[in-house]
Protein backbone atom coordinates (compact mmCIF):
# COMPACT_ATOMS: atom_id res chain seq x y z
CA UNK A 1 0.00 0.00 0.00
CA UNK A 2 1.60 3.47 -1.47
CA UNK A 3 1.36 5.97 1.55
CA UNK A 4 0.56 8.57 -1.19
CA UNK A 5 -3.47 6.58 -1.54
CA UNK A 6 -4.55 7.08 2.39
CA UNK A 7 -4.75 10.46 3.89
CA UNK A 8 -6.31 8.84 7.06
CA UNK A 9 -5.69 9.86 10.95
CA UNK A 10 -3.77 6.77 11.44
CA UNK A 11 -0.07 7.88 10.94
CA UNK A 12 1.60 4.17 11.28
CA UNK A 13 1.28 2.45 7.93
CA UNK A 14 1.48 -0.93 9.25
CA UNK A 15 -2.08 -0.35 11.28
CA UNK A 16 -3.42 1.31 8.32
CA UNK A 17 -2.79 -1.29 6.14
CA UNK A 18 -4.26 -3.89 8.76
CA UNK A 19 -7.46 -2.28 9.08
CA UNK A 20 -7.93 -1.58 5.56
CA UNK A 21 -6.64 -5.23 4.36
CA UNK A 22 -8.90 -6.26 7.20
CA UNK A 23 -12.07 -4.23 7.77
CA UNK A 24 -12.22 -1.72 5.28
CA UNK A 25 -11.78 -3.27 1.45
CA UNK A 26 -13.22 -6.38 2.41
CA UNK A 27 -16.97 -4.35 3.07
CA UNK A 28 -15.97 -1.86 -0.13
CA UNK A 29 -18.89 -1.99 -2.54
CA UNK A 30 -17.59 -3.33 -5.75
CA UNK A 31 -18.53 -0.12 -7.49
CA UNK A 32 -16.45 1.85 -4.82
CA UNK A 33 -13.41 -0.34 -5.47
CA UNK A 34 -13.63 0.00 -9.33
CA UNK A 35 -14.08 3.48 -9.20
CA UNK A 36 -11.17 4.33 -6.28
CA UNK A 37 -8.81 1.77 -8.46
CA UNK A 38 -9.85 3.56 -11.90
CA UNK A 39 -9.16 7.26 -9.86
CA UNK A 40 -5.69 6.04 -8.94
CA UNK A 41 -5.04 4.86 -12.66
CA UNK A 42 -6.43 7.88 -13.86
CA UNK A 43 -4.92 10.53 -11.53
CA UNK A 44 -2.00 8.94 -9.83
CA UNK A 45 -0.89 11.12 -6.62
CA UNK A 46 -4.18 13.58 -6.76
CA UNK A 47 -6.02 9.73 -5.89
CA UNK A 48 -5.07 11.43 -2.58
CA UNK A 49 -8.11 13.55 -3.05
CA UNK A 50 -10.94 10.87 -2.59
CA UNK A 51 -11.84 10.13 0.85
CA UNK A 52 -10.42 6.86 2.23
CA UNK A 53 -11.83 3.59 2.32
CA UNK A 54 -12.28 3.51 5.56
CA UNK A 55 -13.97 7.01 5.58
CA UNK A 56 -16.22 5.84 2.98
CA UNK A 57 -17.71 3.38 5.63
CA UNK A 58 -18.04 5.52 8.60
CA UNK A 59 -19.84 8.18 6.60
CA UNK A 60 -21.84 5.27 4.84
CA UNK A 61 -22.73 4.34 8.41
CA UNK A 62 -23.46 7.42 10.00
CA UNK A 63 -25.98 8.55 7.40
CA UNK A 64 -27.80 4.87 7.99
CA UNK A 65 -28.03 5.85 11.47
CA UNK A 66 -29.10 9.25 11.20
CA UNK A 67 -31.85 7.61 8.43
CA UNK A 68 -30.48 10.40 6.42
CA UNK A 69 -32.63 11.24 3.07
CA UNK A 70 -31.46 14.46 1.43
CA UNK A 71 -27.73 15.54 1.41
CA UNK A 72 -25.20 18.25 0.00
CA UNK A 73 -22.04 17.52 -1.06
CA UNK A 74 -19.59 20.56 -1.90
CA UNK A 75 -16.66 18.97 -3.57
CA UNK A 76 -16.64 15.89 -5.59
CA UNK A 77 -13.63 14.95 -7.52
CA UNK A 78 -13.73 11.11 -9.12
CA UNK A 79 -17.00 10.93 -6.73
CA UNK A 80 -16.48 8.37 -4.49
CA UNK A 81 -17.51 9.52 -1.07
CA UNK A 82 -20.45 11.00 -3.87
CA UNK A 83 -21.21 7.02 -4.67
CA UNK A 84 -20.70 5.90 -0.81
CA UNK A 85 -22.92 8.32 0.02
CA UNK A 86 -25.55 7.72 -2.43
CA UNK A 87 -25.36 3.60 -1.88
CA UNK A 88 -26.44 4.53 2.14
CA UNK A 89 -29.13 6.85 1.02
CA UNK A 90 -32.71 4.90 0.91
CA UNK A 91 -34.51 4.82 -2.19
CA UNK A 92 -36.15 8.29 -1.73
CA UNK A 93 -33.11 9.77 -0.77
CA UNK A 94 -31.80 12.17 -2.44
CA UNK A 95 -27.77 13.35 -2.76
CA UNK A 96 -27.82 17.16 -4.14
CA UNK A 97 -24.20 18.01 -5.48
CA UNK A 98 -22.58 21.19 -5.90
CA UNK A 99 -19.29 21.10 -7.35
CA UNK A 100 -16.57 23.95 -6.64
CA UNK A 101 -13.93 24.89 -9.92
CA UNK A 102 -11.21 25.78 -8.69
CA UNK A 103 -7.52 25.16 -10.18
CA UNK A 104 -6.76 20.93 -8.64
CA UNK A 105 -10.22 20.45 -10.44
CA UNK A 106 -11.15 22.91 -13.03
CA UNK A 107 -14.00 21.21 -14.79
CA UNK A 108 -15.76 18.01 -14.50
CA UNK A 109 -13.39 15.25 -16.28
CA UNK A 110 -12.85 14.56 -12.87
CA UNK A 111 -16.30 13.61 -11.68
CA UNK A 112 -16.88 11.75 -15.56
CA UNK A 113 -14.46 9.26 -13.95
CA UNK A 114 -16.95 8.42 -11.02
CA UNK A 115 -19.93 8.33 -14.15
CA UNK A 116 -20.09 5.07 -14.70
CA UNK A 117 -19.68 3.28 -11.23
CA UNK A 118 -22.43 6.06 -10.05
CA UNK A 119 -24.62 3.82 -13.36
CA UNK A 120 -23.44 0.45 -11.92
CA UNK A 121 -24.51 0.75 -8.94
CA UNK A 122 -28.03 1.88 -10.00
CA UNK A 123 -27.59 4.99 -7.77
CA UNK A 124 -27.96 7.35 -10.41
CA UNK A 125 -31.62 8.80 -9.82
CA UNK A 126 -30.28 10.32 -6.36
CA UNK A 127 -27.59 12.38 -7.69
CA UNK A 128 -28.56 15.54 -8.86
CA UNK A 129 -25.34 16.77 -10.23
CA UNK A 130 -24.86 20.95 -10.66
CA UNK A 131 -21.89 22.12 -11.75
CA UNK A 132 -21.24 25.74 -10.49
CA UNK A 133 -19.37 27.82 -7.53
CA UNK A 134 -20.46 26.10 -4.37
CA UNK A 135 -20.73 29.25 -3.24
CA UNK A 136 -23.57 30.24 -5.80
CA UNK A 137 -25.34 27.14 -5.09
CA UNK A 138 -25.94 27.83 -1.15
CA UNK A 139 -26.88 30.93 -1.75
CA UNK A 140 -29.46 29.70 -4.39
CA UNK A 141 -30.47 26.79 -1.88
CA UNK A 142 -31.39 29.75 0.96
CA UNK A 143 -32.78 32.79 -1.48
CA UNK A 144 -36.52 32.28 -2.19
CA UNK A 145 -36.44 31.81 -6.34
CA UNK A 146 -35.08 28.83 -8.57
CA UNK A 147 -32.53 29.73 -10.82
CA UNK A 148 -31.61 27.26 -14.17
CA UNK A 149 -28.23 25.57 -13.34
CA UNK A 150 -25.51 26.54 -14.42
CA UNK A 151 -24.66 22.70 -16.67
CA UNK A 152 -27.69 23.38 -18.28
CA UNK A 153 -26.15 26.91 -19.39
CA UNK A 154 -23.18 24.83 -20.90
CA UNK A 155 -25.32 22.11 -22.47
CA UNK A 156 -23.59 19.73 -20.69
CA UNK A 157 -25.96 16.59 -19.43
CA UNK A 158 -24.66 15.44 -15.90
CA UNK A 159 -26.68 13.04 -14.11
CA UNK A 160 -29.97 13.46 -13.61
CA UNK A 161 -30.32 17.12 -13.66
CA UNK A 162 -33.36 18.95 -12.80
CA UNK A 163 -32.10 21.90 -14.38
CA UNK A 164 -32.94 24.24 -11.42
CA UNK A 165 -32.04 24.51 -7.95
CA UNK A 166 -35.40 25.48 -5.94
CA UNK A 167 -34.52 28.23 -3.24
CA UNK A 168 -35.87 29.00 0.03
CA UNK A 169 -34.72 25.32 0.96
CA UNK A 170 -33.54 26.68 4.84
CA UNK A 171 -34.11 23.62 7.40
CA UNK A 172 -34.55 20.58 5.18
CA UNK A 173 -31.39 19.36 4.65
CA UNK A 174 -30.48 15.82 6.90
CA UNK A 175 -26.44 15.89 6.23
CA UNK A 176 -23.86 17.66 4.57
CA UNK A 177 -20.49 16.95 3.22
CA UNK A 178 -17.89 19.59 2.45
CA UNK A 179 -14.11 18.70 0.55
CA UNK A 180 -13.90 21.72 -1.22
CA UNK A 181 -11.83 24.59 -1.45
CA UNK A 182 -10.09 25.15 2.17
CA UNK A 183 -10.32 28.68 1.86
CA UNK A 184 -13.90 28.92 2.31
CA UNK A 185 -14.61 26.00 4.32
CA UNK A 186 -15.49 29.12 7.04
CA UNK A 187 -18.42 30.40 4.65
CA UNK A 188 -19.73 27.24 3.19
CA UNK A 189 -20.04 26.83 7.24
CA UNK A 190 -22.28 29.65 7.83
CA UNK A 191 -24.42 29.03 5.06
CA UNK A 192 -24.57 25.10 5.57
CA UNK A 193 -26.04 25.90 9.03
CA UNK A 194 -28.99 27.55 7.39
CA UNK A 195 -29.66 24.86 5.13
CA UNK A 196 -29.09 21.90 7.52
CA UNK A 197 -32.34 20.95 9.68
CA UNK A 198 -31.52 20.73 13.74
CA UNK A 199 -29.99 17.46 14.62
CA UNK A 200 -28.44 17.41 11.12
Amino acid sequence: MSSLIHKGILKTEALTKYILETSAYPREHEQLRGLREATVEKHEFWSIMNVPVDEGLFISMLLKLMNVKKTIELGVFTGYSLLATALALPQDGKARLSRKENTVDPDKEAYQIGVPFIKKAGVEHKINFIQSDAMSVLNDLIADVSVVSVAAAFNQTPLNLNGCVQGNEEGTLDFAFVDADKENYLNYHELLLKLVRVGA
